[in-house]
């Protein structure tokens, strides 16, 4: 292991460019694969709070005494996919609409509204059918009059998100894809210019695994300085965006961390691929 490692610092202080290349290369794929997730994140984010508004909401009819209101309640909250359910009373309804409809408010003067209940849902009942069908059950109840919960909306936000999620998953894996082929390339350049040397580690009876570990250990260092560097672009650009566009999210530190981590196997990854394939060729030649 030390003389891998000192094969490794020996092999940058004799091309410093090409290990700024190395390293400039992993940076750059690191980093536009990191701004991608970025945007893929704070997108989901922000459908997130979306569907948080998703709701059911079922007006009571007015001959609904007042001891029968906690009865529905119950019933709707034992329902599955029920969050919770809030009570709106007639005066509050009434007072919301002049809150939120201040350019009607006088037309609101002396309106009645009926009373509601506000049935909030788990995160995992946010799909169109589970929201239909706890509406409809919702709608069966007999102290119930009308139940509305924007179907259309409902359904429009969900082909988003799936198409969202459809998109972040296939566009991250060519990302990905693209950023393990620019290492390798920039790997296989740093192990041609070291082919002679090679084949003399060969002729002197070196076996593969001692000729492969230095590669694999310069192409793990550069893949976490690369990471490093793109973790850290990325929060600029986070920073930037803040402040002259949207407040955004940033990853958790377990996700910069992991960042970090996955640098270092691209690396390492592109490393081994890269240095086998020249192996197999000076074996064939050979």
């Amino acid at each position: 292991m030390r003389l891998a490692l000192r094969e490794v610092w020996l092999g940058v202080r004799r091309a410093p460019l090409l290990a700024l290349l190395g390293v400039g290369t992993m940076a750059l794929s690191l980093f536009a694969f990191g701004l991608f997730a970025l945007v893929a994140m704070n997108l989901q984010a922000s459908l997130g709070v979306l569907e948080d508004r998703v709701e059911v909401r079922a007006f009571l009819a007015d001959s609904v005494p007042a001891e029968a209101v906690e009865t529905v309640r119950g019933a709707l909250a034992s329902l599955p996919g029920v969050a919770s359910v809030g009570y709106v009373s007639r005066d509050s309804a009434l007072r919301r609409a002049r809150v939120e409809l201040e350019e009607f408010r006088d037309l609101l003067e002396g309106t009645p509204l009926p009373a509601s209940l506000e049935v909030r849902l788990t995160p995992t009942a946010r799909t169109p059918a589970q929201v239909q069908a706890i509406a409809a059950q919702a709608e069966a109840l007999p102290q119930v009059e009308e139940v509305r919960y924007g179907r259309e909306w409902v359904e429009k936000l969900h082909r988003l998100r799936t198409a969202a999620g459809v998109a972040a998953t296939l566009l991250g894996g060519a990302f990905a894809v693209v950023a393990l082929l620019l290492i390798g390339s920039t790997i296989r350049m740093a192990i041609l210019t070291r082919t002679r040397e090679i084949e003399i580690m060969r002729l002197v009876g070196a076996t593969d695994a001692f000729i492969r570990l230095p590669y694999l250990l310069d192409g793990a260092a550069k893949g976490l300085v690369g990471g490093t560097l793109a973790v850290g672009a990325t929060w600029g650009v986070h920073v930037a965006a803040s402040h002259l566009l949207v407040p955004t999210q940033f990853f958790a530190p377990w996700q910069a961390a992991l960042a970090l981590v996955a640098g270092g196997g691209l690396g390492l990854a592109g490393s081994w691929l890269s240095v086998n394939r020249h192996l197999r060729v000076e074996w064939r030649e050979g």
